[in-house]
């Protein structure tokens, strides 16, 4: 229990008010040895690596001289390729070799570590042909393993990364302390203790990563659903401050440019390893929940499209890093799954609000609308607070190696993070987080079309016109539903704001056909295709894409052809469904 609160929000404070003297790390407590001298193993040299070991490593590794070989004095021996047989849990020895990075077909797991490989997992360590990515020691305590290369020395979405998950899956199969690298000028990388060390997120139970991913997912839906839950309640800002129709749709334009603002500062920040994942996540959601007080008190319309602004800022991280936060936890292969779902939250977040505040704000008026962003986003904060670990290897390994100098007085001992954070500039940072996906987006054609499409689907305009079909021609993009809605369905079919908010329940729909077809293509296509073929071009992901992007225009000219009095209601919104089906899927 106490470790799993311990890397908590939770946790910090009861650490900060105990003077850590509870909830300790394992470095704080009395008579704490490092694992691999309590094994006698020793740290592992580092010579320098050979051009082909420079040419296979991610950016980040390479050049630091950081790969691990035996010493040759001791009784380590790398392993042979006969050793695969060992693999085999059928043989009544335990899995302990690990293969080489030169696979070609992958396969990954998210359930729960101490379980066997599954059949076409073993199938694929059986298939390699080649070993040698790590070597083991026997001592009297039990195995010891030298890791020449680390998930965390990888760059992600790479074929390197995708081998090194594989074999650390098989690596976690048995307990095995984990003997550091030392690098040519002697610091010794602080790595995770184990095979199976619990503080890796990979290593989390396959119920801790459910925990962590609904955290996120509740976290991301109570964000974007604070953008639209306002739009029931424009008729009343009209009323209340005598504005227009455009002038009271700003406030969720000023929302929406809020939190697409805010991952130009805390999508970089939650890369510096010091401040990792969970820090942004809880101060900028902590401000957000309490800008929503004001929000929903405000007295002027300045300070309400202010105030807006400024929430939607605070709950950006969820967009900014909440992919990361899957990345951290899910296996390249697994993770499209846990990507799906996240998206969802964002997509039907939206599409929610309205039905959330139409009646709500038919009977108790505009203001109930910013109320229930309170009630909603305030029982997420807690939750996250209370329970969402830490999950940025970086963070949590440069914390560690700050336990460690300070209990052995080594200051040698330094993660990878640590060092690579050190040589780093502030221009440097700069233009890694703001002009290098500017320059990829110019410099890559299927990159500026998918992000210019993708930015045309969701974007957000106010509207000009009082003719729904003006307004379409103009815009035709997801966030215009809320503005062409009213138009439609309390102009032309009469809906009261309660029966036009459940209109949007086709998003949902929609939505909810894309997760099925999408993981669907993932299970039953990708997955087959890559442990057959291997990693393919990244564009090979966008195949789906070319054939349910028909369903845009089809959609949209059903809903702008149809809306008029003399027919139904539902053709229109059967077309605002396929919209949003072949939307999500792309």
């Amino acid at each position: 229990m106490a470790d799993s609160i311990r890397d908590t929000a939770l946790g910090a404070f009861i650490r900060l008010v105990s003077n850590k003297k509870l909830l300790r790390f394992p470095e704080e407590e009395p008579g704490f040895e490092l694992p691999w001298e309590a094994e006698g193993a020793g740290v592992a040299s580092a010579p320098a690596a050979s051009p082909t070991d420079q040419e296979n490593r991610s950016p980040t590794a390479a050049g630091k001289d950081k790969e691990v070989e035996a010493d040759s004095t001791s009784d380590e021996q790398p392993i042979k390729e006969t050793d695969v047989e060992k693999l085999s849990p059928h043989n009544g020895s335990p899995l302990k070799r690990v293969p080489s990075r030169r696979l070609q077909r992958i396969t990954s797991s998210t359930q729960h570590l101490t379980r066997e490989p599954t059949d076409v997992e073993r199938a694929e360590i059986e298939k390699v042909g080649s070993l040698g990515r790590m070597t083991t020691q026997g001592t009297s305590g039990g195995s010891v393993i030298s890791r020449h290369s680390t998930r965390e020395q990888t760059t992600p979405y790479t074929l390197e990364r995708h081998e090194i998950e594989l074999e650390e899956l098989a690596q976690r199969q048995e307990s095995n302390v984990i003997k550091p690298q030392k690098t040519s000028d002697g610091i010794i990388l602080i790595d995770w203790y184990t095979t199976d060390d619990p503080e890796n997120p990979q290593n989390f139970s396959f119920g801790k990563k459910l925990q962590v991913c609904a955290v996120i997912i509740l976290y991301t839906f109570a964000v974007y659903c604070a953008s639209s839950i306002y739009t029931p309640s424009e008729q009343g800002v009209m009323e209340k401050f005598n504005v227009g129709q455009s002038k009271a749709s700003l406030g969720l334009s000023m929302y929406v440019l809020g939190y697409g603002v805010g991952p130009l500062l805390f999508s970089p920040l939650s890369e510096i390893p010091r401040v990792g994942r969970l820090w942004p996540y809880i101060a900028s959601f902590g401000l957000f929940v309490i800008l929503a007080v004001p929000t929903a008190l405000v007295d002027n319309y300045a300070g309400l499209l202010v105030l807006r602004f400024l929430t939607g800022f605070m709950g950006s991280p969820c967009l900014a890093t909440g992919g990361a936060s899957m990345g951290d936890i899910f296996s390249f292969l697994k993770l499209p799954y846990g990507l799906a779902i996240w998206t969802a939250a964002a997509f039907c977040g939206p599409a929610l609000g309205p039905v959330l505040s139409g009646f709500a704000v038919m009977a108790k008026g505009w203001r109930w609308s910013l109320w229930e962003v309170l009630w909603m986003s305030g029982p997420v904060f807690l939750l996250m607070f209370l329970t969402l670990p830490e999950t940025s290897a970086s963070n949590i390994l440069l914390r560690r190696a700050q336990r460690l100098r300070k209990l052995t007085g080594n200051p040698m001992l330094k993660s990878q993070s640590e060092i690579d954070q050190g040589s780093k500039t502030f221009n440097s940072v700069v233009i890694e987080s703001l002009w290098r996906p500017m320059q990829i987006t110019f410099q890559d054609p299927s990159i500026f079309f998918i992000n210019l499409y993708s930015a045309y689907l969701y974007g957000k305009v106010c509207p000009l016109h009082n003719d729904p079909s003006q307004l379409l021609t103009s815009t035709g993009i997801y966030y215009s539903f809320f503005e062409a809605f009213p138009l439609v369905y309390i102009n032309i079919y009469g809906f009261n704001i309660g029966e036009q908010g459940a209109v949007f329940l086709c998003i949902l729909v929609g939505c909810v056909l894309g997760i099925a077809t999408y993981c669907g293509y993932i299970y039953y296509y990708l997955e087959p295709d890559i442990m057959k073929h291997g990693m393919r071009p990244q564009e090979h992901r966008l195949v789906p894409g070319c054939f349910f992007v028909l369903l845009l225009p089809v959609g949209m000219f059903l809903f702008g052809w149809t809306a008029r009095e003399d027919i139904h209601w539902i053709v229109s919104v059967i077309g605002i469904g396929l919209f949003c089906y072949g939307a999500f899927v792309l």
